[in-house]
C-alpha cells in the first residue's frame, strides 16, 4: 500500500462524505431515506451507512443505491462484531464497500477474520473508534487487513469523551504499520450532537462509488471537523502548507517529533522535516474555534 501519495495535485477534486452512520436499520433513530437527506441536503456528496451487522438487527447491509444521483452517492457497508477483544468487549469494525451479499460471521470467527474477510471481499476496512472502548495495542496489531484507523468519532466524543484515537494510531505507525487515518460522525440521531461533526474529503475525478472507494484505500483523502487543508507539499528538506485560515499548523511524527507554526489567520507556512527522515510526519491544522482537520500519514522512507 503506499501511502506517500499526498491527494492535493491529483485529478479530479474533492468530495466530502461520512463512512460510519447508524439509521432504524439497527440502532439509530431515523430510516435510512431520513439518514441520507440529513447528509444530503446539507452540503455532502456521498454517506457509507455502517448499521450494526448483528443477529438481532438482521445482519443489516442497507442497500442505498436506490438514494444515488447525479450530485450525491452512496457506498454500501455495516459496522461488524465478532467476539473478542482483550477485554471481553465485541469487536467493532467499519467495512465500506461490502458487497450486499456479505455473510454473517461463522461460528468461531474473530474479529482479525472478519476483517481479513471484509478486505478480502473489495471493502475499505477501519478500526472503528478504538479510545471508545480502550482497544489495545495488542488488539490492534492483530487487525492486520485494516486499511485505516477511525481517529475522530464525534459520538463517542459525547458518549464518554473518548472520541480522539490517535494516540493508538501512533503507536501503531511507530511499530511499521502503514495505516491510514478518518474522522467520521458515527451518527445515531439521538440527543447526542453527533452529525455533520466530522468527516472526510476524498479526492476523486468524479463522484462515483468505486472512484471513491479506491482513492480510500490509495489514502487520497484528509479528515476534518471544519478547516479546510489546500494543499500539502514535500520541497526538498520542507514541507509547505496552505490552508483555511488557522491559528496553528503542526507537523507530527514518531514519539515526540514535531515542528509548529502559530500565529492569528494563519494560511500558509514552511517547516523542516529534518526531524522526521526516514520515518513518517502528518500534518494538523487548527483553526480559532479549537477545530481540526488532519492529514493522512506520509510515508519518508
Amino acid at each position: 500500500m503506499r501511502l506517500n501519495n499526498l491527494p492535493f495535485g491529483r485529478p479530479g477534486r474533492f468530495y466530502r462524505g461520512n463512512i460510519h452512520t447508524h439509521s432504524t436499520r439497527s440502532d439509530g433513530a431515523l430510516s435510512p431515506s431520513e439518514v441520507v437527506a440529513a447528509y444530503r441536503d446539507h452540503g455532502y456528496d456521498f454517506l457509507a451507512l455502517t448499521d450494526h451487522f448483528l443477529e438481532r438487527y438482521g445482519y443489516p447491509i442497507v442497500d442505498t443505491r436506490p438514494f444515488r444521483t447525479a450530485r450525491f452517492t452512496t457506498l454500501i457497508g455495516a459496522e461488524l462484531h465478532a467476539p473478542a477483544t482483550e477485554l471481553g468487549d465485541p469487536w467493532h469494525i467499519v467495512a465500506v464497500g461490502l458487497p450486499l451479499d456479505f455473510a454473517p460471521p461463522a461460528p468461531g470467527e474473530t474479529g482479525p477474520d472478519l476483517a481479513r474477510r471484509a478486505a478480502a471481499s473489495g471493502a475499505f476496512v477501519g478500526i472503528a473508534h478504538p479510545a471508545w472502548y480502550g482497544l489495545t495495542l495488542a488488539d490492534a496489531l492483530s487487525l492486520d487487513s485494516a486499511h485505516a484507523v477511525e481517529i475522530y468519532n464525534a459520538t463517542c466524543a459525547t458518549d464518554n469523551d473518548r472520541g480522539e484515537s490517535w494516540y493508538l494510531a501512533d503507536a501503531l505507525l511507530a511499530r511499521g504499520r502503514r495505516l491510514l487515518a478518518y474522522a467520521a460522525d458515527d451518527a445515531h440521531f439521538k440527543e447526542r450532537a453527533d452529525v455533520r461533526e466530522a468527516w472526510i474529503q476524498v479526492r476523486a475525478e468524479a463522484l462515483e462509488p468505486e472512484l471513491l472507494l479506491a482513492s480510500l484505500k490509495e489514502g487520497y483523502f484528509y479528515s476534518s471537523q471544519g478547516p479546510e487543508i489546500h494543499d500539502v507539499v514535500i520541497d526538498g528538506d520542507r514541507i509547505r502548507i496552505a490552508c483555511s485560515p488557522a491559528r496553528a499548523i503542526f507537523v507530527s511524527g514518531r514519539g515526540s517529533r514535531a515542528q509548529r507554526a502559530v500565529g492569528h489567520d494563519l494560511t500558509e507556512c514552511a517547516l523542516s522535516m529534518a526531524p522526521f527522515a526516514g520515518s513518517y510526519c502528518r500534518v494538523t491544522i487548527v483553526d480559532a474555534n479549537g477545530k481540526r482537520a488532519w492529514t493522512n500519514p506520509i510515508w519518508l522512507g
